[in-house]
């Protein structure tokens, strides 16, 4: 299946049937009183966050997505059946933003989360509803309310515990296939993994966490050189940030420079990436002598303080976070993902995985307000049903 990560889509609610204008005509009764029922309500259009979904790629095929019209009142007090709701399912991961001003509508954390985004017109009233001491056969109804239209903006961010980051060829793939089930594309050119690609680590203890291979970063991704806005809204997600630094790069440029360029570029991205965790991983380390290694892991943690206001806390205890390893030969391997294992247990304790990105929510469209109703059936898995109008 291909993966897209953004898409871009109409919604529109449905319109509310009309009341109906109707007077009671039976036998015997030939001038009776106004019997008029009221209108359905709209269907609304809700989007829910699917945990088998991956990707974007349905919305490539079909972008207009609208509700069921309420049907209109009739005779006899009768109310028009109400539209049927339009759910559309979405990943885990997603973020809806309104097209027009690019404001954040909703953001789906939680697998089985609803949100209704557009609700549907109300009904109109039946000129049952009319009548009165001094009208008592009022011939007027009321019309439905137009059901809710709008473009919407959506993104996907992965959900991860670990994210690999760092410049193309670093061995990021090459790392993640040997350390779960996944199997990237592999070769010896950069911008060789053009997707994000999950894989499952299953360490001895038993316990499991989530690695994401973002594709290599490139100098000026921050401003969209190198596809890098769409690579970097991924590395948002992750609890843990790990940046893999090739040992000995083919191009011969200074590890230490091109670990200074990639966490430029995520500062410049945002700034709250800087007090996200980081990992330091010295890939291909089976290429250099031990004495080698050694001097340029202490480059690199010497870096890694210039620029992380963490690592500048932590001190020498930043040693406990960088670690030198061969993909291909598994020298310390064991050695990182034991105590990688570990600090996502952590981080999972304190509950970072559901912090939002800092961007505000707004309240609703058009000065609307917006509230959550929870139902009998949403109380029994603690799923939160959201309401926009």
């Amino acid at each position: 299946m291909r993966f897209l990560d953004d898409a871009k889509i109409f919604i529109r609610s449905g319109d509310g049937g009309n009341g109906a204008a109707t007077f009671r005509r039976e036998k015997f009764i030939p001038m009776g009183g106004p019997d008029g029922g009221d209108g359905g309500h709209g269907g609304s259009i809700v989007f829910v966050a699917d945990p088998h979904l991956n990707t974007l790629i349905d919305f490539r095929y079909q972008q207009h997505f609208k509700a069921q019209r309420g049907n209109n009142g009739m005779k006899q007090c009768c109310t028009g059946r109400s539209g049927a709701d339009l759910l559309i399912p979405v990943p885990v991961g997603t973020v809806i933003r309104d097209d027009a001003d690019g404001a954040i509508l909703c953001d789906f954390i939680q697998a089985g989360q609803r949100v209704v985004l557009a609700a549907g017109g109300r009904g109109g009233l039946g000129n049952v509803h009319f009548k009165s001491s001094t009208n008592r056969s009022p011939h007027y109804s009321q019309p439905g309310e137009s059901g809710v239209e709008m473009w919407l903006r959506l993104e996907l961010k992965l959900l991860a515990d670990v994210g690999l980051i760092g410049l193309p060829n670093a061995g990021k793939s090459t790392l993640l296939s040997v350390i779960s089930a996944a199997r990237p594309k592999i070769a010896d050119y950069p911008f060789t993994t053009l997707i994000p690609n999950l894989g499952v680590v299953r360490v001895a203890a038993g316990a499991a966490f989530v690695v994401a291979d973002i594709p290599g970063l490139v100098e000026g991704a921050s401003d969209g050189h190198g596809l890098g806005h769409t690579f970097l809204r991924h590395v948002e997600r992750c609890a843990l940030l790990v940046h893999v630094v090739e040992a000995l790069p083919v191009d011969g440029s200074d590890p230490v420079h091109n670990l200074h360029t990639i966490e430029e570029e995520l500062l410049a991205y945002s700034p709250i990436l800087a007090h996200k965790p980081r990992w330091l991983l010295l890939s291909k380390a089976d290429l250099l002598p031990e004495e080698e290694r050694r001097a340029l892991l202490k480059r690199l943690r010497k870096a890694m303080r210039r620029c992380l206001p963490s690592w500048q806390a932590a001190g020498k205890g930043c040693k406990a976070w960088s670690f030198a390893l061969s993909a291909v030969s598994g020298e310390g391997l064991q050695a990182w993902l034991q105590p990688l294992a570990a600090q996502v247990q952590q981080l999972r304790a304190a509950q970072v995985l559901s912090a939002l990105v800092d961007a505000p929510t707004r309240a609703g469209r058009g000065g609307a307000q917006e509230h959550a109703e929870e139902n009998e059936e949403d109380d029994d898995d603690g799923v939160e049903c959201i309401w926009v109008r």
